[in-house]
């Protein structure tokens, strides 16, 4: 039987290693996991300048976790609303300021009502120019931004491609504020209704996200699901042991510090916890960038170096390094912000440790879901100083305590997210939707059997 070539799918994905931006790591593991799955994929991601130059967030450790079968173009991008520094101005903007705001505001009124509307319409260009070279068989599109979307929607009406949105982040809700992101009327909520209704399938990182979108447009409903975010197993080693009862309880936070965050509200409960003898001597050690860009860095610094009694901070951690860190750990502090509609993928890693973890969020956050049922988890219900310090005292004694059988069972709870398991479903979808199914040589064929 004639052999079929491999199914293409183009992945619309502008947080693309070696960028360290909000949402790289599902990118990643969704086009990694893709490429070993038999696809011939190809990412369009943000230009090398702006993510290393314009808003240095940079990890080239990172851009070598990526699958080198996976082929990456970088289409250009208009700077107006992302340059500052003057000296940068194209020959263009400098020469005619009042001539490029306008033209700006055009594109923004008239192409697409994001920043990012330049990236977009590039993407369709270079889209278009690789489909005729070699046709395409899916879309995905993961947004932010969310032109990325609306290029989907472009390709699909200009060459017939089905084409699946991914939400890694919510567009017209303000996840963190639990609201409506743009007023009535805003050319946001056109656009989105438009994308969503000639989707094959939409995908959201949680059930809340879900639920909001289907109440919002139900025509929709039926190919909305959910493919939550998941464990990096190979960023892991082996559990940490038990701490020396004569050595301080090591607690540990090991992710990026946002302003959301509740960093106060932490050291404060740290400080009353300190007064009992199982955390005498104790820090909280932090790893990991200030802020997803340079801009917030200072703030952040600050925010910490005022409770320089509580925190160590000692910067970021390359990949390889990870593992090590959580060697030696004891505790492992989930400090997040925002609500039900968020969900961080660093919970998947420390659920993956089998480390006893402590909430320090707000009750509702949509983490919540997936550490139910956890053996280690310690959750204060909230940001109440008193419980948050109790939860530390309590999780504190455990690492002193915990059995190897606790540990196993904390890792066999984040077993169940390994990012092969939530993405094979997807990965099933993707296939439906290309026409092809897998057979046992992995050899493709036209009528999808062996």
């Amino acid at each position: 039987m004639a052999r079929e070539r491999a199914p293409r799918l183009l992945y619309l994905a502008f947080f693309f290693p070696p960028s360290r931006g909000s949402g790289v790591y599902r990118a990643r593991a969704t086009a990694n996991h893709l490429a070993r799955q038999g696809w011939d994929v190809t990412v369009l991601t943000a230009p090398t300048y702006f993510v290393r130059d314009l808003i240095g967030s940079f990890d080239e450790a990172l851009a070598a976790t990526v699958d080198p079968r996976i082929r990456i173009e970088r289409p250009p991008m208009r700077y107006y609303a992302l340059e500052h520094d003057v000296r940068r101005f194209s020959r263009f903007r400098a020469t005619l300021p009042v001539v490029a705001r306008r033209l700006h505001r055009w594109g923004l009124a008239h192409v697409f009502p994001e920043k990012y509307w330049s990236w977009g319409l590039a993407c369709l260009a270079r889209g278009l120019r690789l489909h005729a070279r070699r046709r395409f068989d899916v879309i995905v599109a993961t947004g932010n931004p969310f032109a990325s979307f609306a290029t989907a929607w472009l390709l699909n009406r200009l060459t017939g491609v089905p084409y699946v949105l991914d939400y890694r982040d919510s567009w017209t809700l303000d996840q963190f504020q639990d609201r409506p992101a743009y007023p009535p009327g805003h050319p946001a909520w056109r656009w989105e209704n438009r994308v969503l209704s000639r989707a094959a399938a939409v995908t959201f990182v949680n059930g809340a996200q879900r639920d909001w979108h289907a109440e919002r447009y139900p025509h929709v409903a039926a190919r909305m699901q959910v493919v939550p975010n998941g464990l990096d197993e190979e960023l892991l080693g082996e559990p940490a042991g038990r701490p020396p009862r004569e050595s301080p309880v090591r607690f540990t936070f090991l992710g990026t510090v946002i302003p959301g965050q509740p960093i106060e509200e932490l050291a404060e409960a740290f400080r009353l916890a300190r007064q009992e003898p199982d955390l005498v001597g104790s820090r909280i050690t932090i790893y990991g960038y200030l802020g997803y860009f340079p801009s917030s860095e200072r703030a952040l610094r600050q925010r910490l170096a005022r409770a320089d009694d509580v925190f160590e901070y000692r910067g970021p951690v390359p990949k390889p390094q990870v593992a090590t860190v959580y060697q030696e750990t004891d505790v492992l502090i989930f400090m997040t912000s925002g609500g039900r509609y968020v969900t961080t993928g660093k919970i998947f890693e420390y659920m993956g440790t089998g480390l006893p973890i402590v909430s320090v969020h707000a009750p509702d956050v949509a983490a919540c879901e997936v550490l139910q049922g956890h053996p280690l988890w310690f959750n204060p219900g909230g940001l109440d100083v008193p419980s948050v310090a109790k939860a530390l005292v309590e999780a504190a004694r455990t690492a002193r305590t915990m059995t190897v059988e606790q540990q196993r069972a904390a890792r066999a709870h984040a077993a169940r997210y390994s990012r092969t398991r939530v993405l094979e479903p997807f990965e099933h979808l993707l296939r439906d939707l290309a026409g092809r199914a897998p057979t046992t040589d992995g050899v493709m064929t036209t009528d999808g059997t062996p």
